[in-house]
């Protein structure tokens, strides 16, 4: 068995930015590794994220370092202990997922225990600005059945109103990033639950988020930062009522399905999220979101122009994928 590997970096302008509590960004950058084998390709796509200490670079030469293993054969079990969860390995995870498929070695749904996936409805996010700025945000996009909205500065009540009053039939998830303390939490989840908000995500930063065990919920609250993989769970129970799944995260979809049969386990909603990526990212994740009670795989909504071949949106009912895309 020989695999060759090609790695690449790409740039996707975003519509209009995208600004959360950690700052605004301009484009999506993406690394891209494919794998070929037999005339066959591969392909999975990661978003390095600054966040969890990932940079272009970084994500690049941890995918290189990786070569003779994938040449080798090296297997998608294996590349969970060969390699650290991040964005890195969710390339070359997917990637691999991709090439079995491609390969005919692979039926996704056989091996996910799953039937053919079908269509699923998606959040769609309103980017962080000033209030009136997200309300106009909200009121274009208020047919829309699930808002997300990034909150998490020092007047959230004003843009968490504004939203609401400006798209009145849409469920909202409230995504604050790590942006509310303790002391302000309890009025942000009673203005939540006042405001017909569905989910609050990752309301305080990881590590301080013990007193979640002791205030009330109004609100599910959900797990972003807090959650990388299998092993975060037992200690999110009594804190957290739903876990979001990010393959950029687990690294890779082979570990997002152990975390999602796990979670299921222990009680928690799942919740199924993704960075600003292209179609080529959301895909593997469509397949994972099919029984998901949240599913926020817009990324491609938020770009200027996407990948050919890309999914399918309709509104906010995103297709599976095409075989060209993915699988």
């Amino acid at each position: 068995m020989r695999r060759d590997l090609f790695v690449e970096t790409e740039r996707f302008p975003i519509a209009g930015g995208f600004a959360i509590s950690r700052g605004t960004k301009t484009h999506a950058e993406v690394v891209t590794c494919t794998l070929a084998q037999d005339g066959k390709r591969g392909r999975g796509e990661c978003v390095p994220y600054g966040r969890y200490g990932e940079t272009i670079e970084s994500v690049m030469a941890s995918i290189e370092s990786m070569r003779q293993q994938l040449s080798e054969g090296i297997s998608r079990e294996d590349l969970l202990t060969a390699m650290p969860a991040g964005a890195a390995r969710n390339a070359i995870d997917c990637a691999l997922w991709d090439l079995e498929a491609k390969l005919g070695r692979l039926d996704i749904a056989e091996q996910m225990s799953a039937d053919a996936p079908r269509a699923l409805e998606t959040a769609y996010t309103i980017s962080l600005g000033e209030p009136d700025t997200m309300a106009a945000q909200a009121a274009r996009n208020a047919g829309r059945p699930l808002l997300k909205v990034k909150v998490g500065t020092a007047d959230d009540t004003s843009r968490i109103e504004a939203v609401a009053k400006a798209a009145p039939d849409s469920r909202i998830i409230l995504d604050a990033n790590e942006g509310w303390t303790e002391d302000n939490i309890g009025h942000h989840m009673l203005l939540s639950a006042r405001c017909r908000v569905a989910l609050v995500e990752q309301p305080l930063p990881a590590g301080k988020d013990a007193v979640l065990a002791y205030i009330p919920h109004p609100v599910p609250v959900c797990a972003d930062e807090s959650v990388h993989g299998t092993a975060d769970l037992d200690k999110l129970l009594g804190l957290y009522d739903a876990v979001n799944i990010k393959l950029d995260k687990t690294g890779g979809l082979t570990e997002a399905i152990r975390l999602h049969a796990r979670a299921r386990e222990l009680g928690f909603g799942i919740m199924v999220g993704c960075m600003v990526g292209t179609s080529l990212a959301m895909a593997p994740a469509l397949w994972l979101a099919q029984d998901a009670e949240f599913v926020d795989l817009d990324g491609p909504l938020l770009l200027e122009k996407d990948r050919e071949p890309a999914l399918a949106y309709a509104g906010s009912m995103v297709s599976p994928p095409l075989p060209e895309l993915w699988g």
